[in-house]
């Protein structure tokens, strides 16, 4: 048993100290009943509700309990030193079965390394005996309040799930976020909004984002593509035909623009549009009017325009290939979507997403991906964006023969990519001597390996202009072993 002492101090906070926690459900775990009801005494005077456990399998009963109630713990005050189950396996588990439990370690016999075991098993704090009434009040106020924010930010990050999940449209990069806040300032306005970004980035989902944020959102979403419509029929599809404008145009036809009317007319690739298209659009932007092929009659019409591009227009307006009057008129807000690659640690979260959905879109029960799948994800370059990394995810849940997805289940181009984009072992599996010289004959590997380490010193001091000292430090090795070793291959400095 070890002793043990709570000391009266003055608890009064500075005028300029944070709110001081609210009260909360604590548990005081120490095999001496003294200590332990001297602290949950002292504890519950400053208003908070106590309870008291022998060590740490009572500790964890009780959690368990309390999980079946509406009075979780917010806090666990353990004694290191315990029989049974102490504190550091008391906190094991705690972190392993109830995360949202701040955990507070004493100790009488307390070192550097059980310090710093304990923070990284994932204590608030780790004190030592004995300790004064106010420096106890001030750590359980302390965790408390980490308490509170960390559910805040989890209600926060519900919030954010709720308000910018936007279908596909999945992020937690800062420029992500920004388009989310982007989103919504510009959705329940009519200013045109342009939104750039490579193939595969979701422009269509973010239009669509936009519109259901907006004041037309009651009415219909129309997309009209650019890029996959014949040049002879770009402008019958957008304004509409009137019956005998042009050989096979047997009946009226009301074009896109039409049927977008009180909604929002999502106009991708205009980056291909012809330059007929692009002077008749800058008029209907203009003025919201424009006259169907083949007929006279004026039409004005309500609808809010959303344009993307897959190429920098600005570019294409410098070349000639885009009119400098229509460039300007769209790009009034101009939404930029990052590509995947550059934005890496959003991957992880929108492979999750697209898991969920394609797990329930096939009924199968799928489980999550390993460490080696989600490692392979994040490693490759997602050329086709998002939408490769939806159809990559898709694939792996209808093919796999497992619980888990593991790399087996994605293609080699990805599982096999490096971080820089280049092939990684794809050839080697196909030919596994195609990286080995032709000449190559069986040796001893301390053999094997000295040209290759010789090669990798030798270039090494070339990059480093033959600064010893430096290559030293990017081989990771004393500048003894580099001389013996740029003696050992004979190694000399270009003159």
């Amino acid at each position: 048993m070890n002793a043990y002492s709570i000391t009266d101090a003055p608890t009064t906070a500075p005028p300029d100290s944070p709110p001081k926690a609210p009260p909360a459900h604590i548990l005081v775990v120490d095999d001496d009943p003294i200590v332990a009801e001297s602290l949950a005494e002292r504890l519950t005077r400053s208003g908070h509700h106590t309870t008291t456990a022998g060590d740490g399998a009572e500790a964890l009963a009780v959690l368990r309990d309390a999980e079946q109630t509406d009075h979780r713990f917010n806090l666990v005050i353990s004694d290191m030193n315990m029989p049974r189950s102490d504190g550091m396996d008391l906190l094991a588990r705690i972190r392993r079965r109830h995360d949202d439990v701040a955990v507070v370690i004493i100790t009488g016999y307390g070192t550097v390394e059980s310090a710093v075991e304990a923070v990284k098993l994932g204590a608030f704090d780790y004190v030592t005996k004995p300790i004064v009434d106010a420096e106890i009040l001030d750590i359980v106020d302390k965790a408390l309040r980490q308490q509170m924010l960390m559910a805040e930010n989890a209600t926060l990050k519900h919030q954010l799930t709720d308000r910018f999940g936007m279908g596909n449209i999945v992020g937690a990069d800062h420029r992500m976020q920004k388009l989310y806040d982007l989103i919504e300032t510009v959705a329940d306005s009519k200013t045109t909004v342009l939104v750039t970004g490579e193939s595969g980035t979701g422009k269509s989902m973010l239009a669509q984002a936009i519109h259901e944020r907006s004041a037309q959102r009651t009415g219909p979403f129309v997309t009209f593509a650019c890029g996959s419509i014949p040049e002879t029929l770009l402008e019958s599809e957008l304004f509409g035909h009137v019956k005998g404008a042009f050989t096979g145009a047997d009946a009226d036809k009301l074009g896109k623009l039409r049927a977008a009317e009180g909604g929002t007319l999502f106009i991708d690739e205009i980056n291909s549009a012809t330059p007929m298209l692009q002077l008749k659009l800058l008029r209907v932007l203009q003025e919201r009017q424009f006259e169907p092929v083949g007929s006279h009659e004026t039409i004005s019409v309500d609808v809010r325009f959303v344009l993307a591009s897959n190429e920098m227009l600005d570019t294409l307006m410098e070349k000639g290939d885009f009119r400098e009057d229509l460039y300007y008129r769209i790009n009034v807000v101009n939404l930029t979507i990052p590509p995947l690659r550059e934005r890496a640690g959003d991957i992880p979260l929108l492979a999750e997403h697209f898991f969920s959905k394609h797990c329930r879109a096939s009924g199968k029960v799928v489980t999550s991906f390993d460490d080696d799948t989600l490692a392979a994800l994040c490693r490759y370059r997602w050329p086709g964006n998002v939408r490769e990394l939806e159809n990559a995810v898709e694939r792996a849940v209808v093919l796999t023969k497992h619980p888990v997805i593991n790399p087996d289940d994605l293609p080699d181009t990805i599982r096999y990519q490096k971080a820089d984009g280049s092939p990684g072992f794809v050839e080697r599996r196909r030919n596994p001597a195609s990286w080995i010289p032709a000449d190559f004959a069986p040796k001893p590997l301390r053999e094997a390996i000295q040209d290759p380490e010789k090669q990798i010193i030798l270039a090494t001091l070339d990059a480093c202009d033959w600064n010893r000292q430096e290559t030293a430090r990017i081989l990771d090795i004393n500048r003894t072993t580099l001389y013996k070793k740029i003696k050992q291959y004979n190694l000399e400095q270009p003159r």
